[in-house]
């Protein structure tokens, strides 16, 4: 009798298990949001949880430092600023504290988070974006240049800015026939691959806005596809079969007339999600709907795809969030952590390498991506590409403080969120549209206003300070309320006009 040697294949993430965390440390009553986009509707960077959660009268997103459990109370303050549900939201990978957020109010809004939470409701934003003229439903934040955003929406528009002018830098408006599922930047930010509702995939240079490589039928099935770029610069796609079973295919750029791989999964109505760490080459799948997470290593070896294991749970997800590498605990062997979402909780679960040691293990943890850009906006603009600039995550890692700040557009109103007092009378008026935030702007000089916001020496005594500080953060609160019942009282009011015109 002979046996085959040699059939298990050796990798040090055989044997990676998932395991929920305890109730305790779980985050309780969050209205999660019920919009039927698909989207992840939660984001995670080392210091928040942003969860986009139900709102009348338009759209809202929770922000809780990652640390929070137990339950969250209905007060607690939320970023209210858009006029309908928000579709999308992701964090900068450059500032730990600025979040973008895409709404069916064809806007999208650039927030600045304090340090520590919000203490009352945010209806200001630093930054509002307004280019589409349909609901926009995906953002993509440029993976190694500051301030540059890619939004798409459902005009089949794709438009890339720069956040420290506020201008619109490149538009693609030819390139997708009917609506884009998804977009993803390459490892340097130089090209982009996007799957639409033909079913193809499609490999674009944003700055000169030619496409550079289309595959037709990319999966055979008519339910909604994602793709996303790996480091070496293949592409894998999520997407159906013919016969709605499940599909995950890897791509080579070079080559797109066959995939490398393709495993078909199961008949689940859920559109697969895919998360990818380029650190460990690992991808994560969780499904809308799902009670499970499976993840895969992509490799250079045949079949290239491994399925590694997948995390079972009795609840199903209505989305999850992925935090970056930078969070996780290097002492526990943690290489990923999701954030499920339930319908009214949200559980973290950590993805562990056993191993007996307690010494950093610098083969799980290869040099991951920092803050720190590579390139600014006009560099990039000007066609330079550089990959993200690289920390190690030996003995844990601590954010240095934001350098890049100053570089959003709307400087005054950023102050105004974080200091209070200093910057308070000029950021009032600032309040509702765009417009009114540039006249601002260019009213109030800038040396003014770091003036006041770095001068520790102040006049005042730090008693009249203090309130107010609190008499500001009372306006703001009452603001916001005011707000939400003037945009409630214009929906009835629409409301009974159709009734009244019998259209109802």
């Amino acid at each position: 009798m002979s046996f085959r040697r040699g059939v298990v294949r050796q990798s040090k993430f055989r044997h990676v298990f998932a395991q929920a965390w305890k109730t305790e440390h779980c985050i309780d009553d969050v209205r999660v949001s019920r919009v039927t986009w698909d989207t992840s509707l939660c984001a995670v960077n080392p210091k928040f949880i942003a969860v986009i959660i139900e709102a009348g009268g338009g759209g809202a997103f929770l922000v809780v430092p990652i640390g929070k459990s137990g339950r969250i109370d209905q007060s607690c303050p939320t970023v209210c600023g858009h006029a309908a549900p928000v579709l999308d939201i992701q964090w900068s990978p450059h500032d730990d504290n600025l979040i973008a957020s895409a709404s069916e109010d064809c806007t999208v809004k650039v927030w600045q988070i304090p340090d520590g939470g919000l203490t009352s409701p945010m209806t200001d934003a630093i930054v509002t974006l307004e280019g589409h003229s349909k609901r926009v439903g995906i953002l993509a934040w440029h993976p190694s240049a500051l301030n540059i955003l890619l939004t798409a929406g459902c005009d089949n528009l794709i438009c890339v800015w720069n956040l420290g002018t506020g201008e619109l830098v490149y538009q693609l408006a030819d390139a997708h026939p009917d609506l884009i599922y998804s977009v993803s930047w390459n490892k340097d930010g130089s090209a982009i691959c996007t799957v639409c509702k033909d079913k193809a995939l499609r490999v674009i240079d944003p700055r000169r806005g030619t496409v550079l490589k289309v595959k037709e039928k990319v999966h055979d099935g008519t339910r909604p596809m994602r793709a996303v770029f790996l480091s070496d610069g293949k592409i894998l796609t999520t997407g159906f079969s013919r016969m709605s079973e499940r599909q995950l295919a890897l791509w080579d750029t070079k080559d797109l007339s066959e995939p490398m791989a393709v495993q078909e999964m199961d008949t689940s109505n859920g559109v697969l999600l895919p998360f990818y760490d380029p650190d460990t080459n690992m991808v994560y799948l969780c499904g809308k709907g799902d009670c499970t997470i499976r993840y895969f290593e992509v490799t250079d070896e045949s079949p290239y795809v491994h399925f590694l294991s997948l995390y079972s749970s009795k609840e199903p997800q209505r989305g999850a969030g992925f935090l970056s590498k930078r969070g996780v605990d290097v002492n526990k062997c943690e290489i990923a952590r999701f954030y499920k979402l339930h319908e009214r909780k949200v559980e973290p679960i950590s993805m562990t390498v056993p191993r007996k040691s307690d010494l950093f293990q610098g083969d799980l943890y290869p040099d991951t991506a920092g803050l720190e850009p590579a390139l600014l906006a006009d560099e990039w603009i000007a066609g330079q590409d550089a990959p993200p600039l690289l920390v190690s995550l030996s003995g844990g890692y601590s954010a240095p403080p934001s350098k890049h700040r100053d570089t959003i557009r709307s400087k005054p109103q950023l102050v105004s969120q974080d200091s209070g007092a200093g910057a308070a009378p000029t950021s009032a008026p600032t309040s509702t549209t765009t417009s009114v935030a540039k006249e601002t702007d260019e009213e109030v000089p800038p040396p003014r206003v770091a003036t006041k916001d770095t001068d520790g020496n102040s006049e005042r005594p730090k008693r009249e300070e203090d309130l107010l500080n609190e008499l500001l953060a009372e306006m703001k609160a009452l603001r916001a309320v005011v707000l939400a019942q003037s945009q409630r009282i214009e929906l009835l009011e629409r409301q009974l006009a159709r009734i009244e015109d019998g259209d109802v």
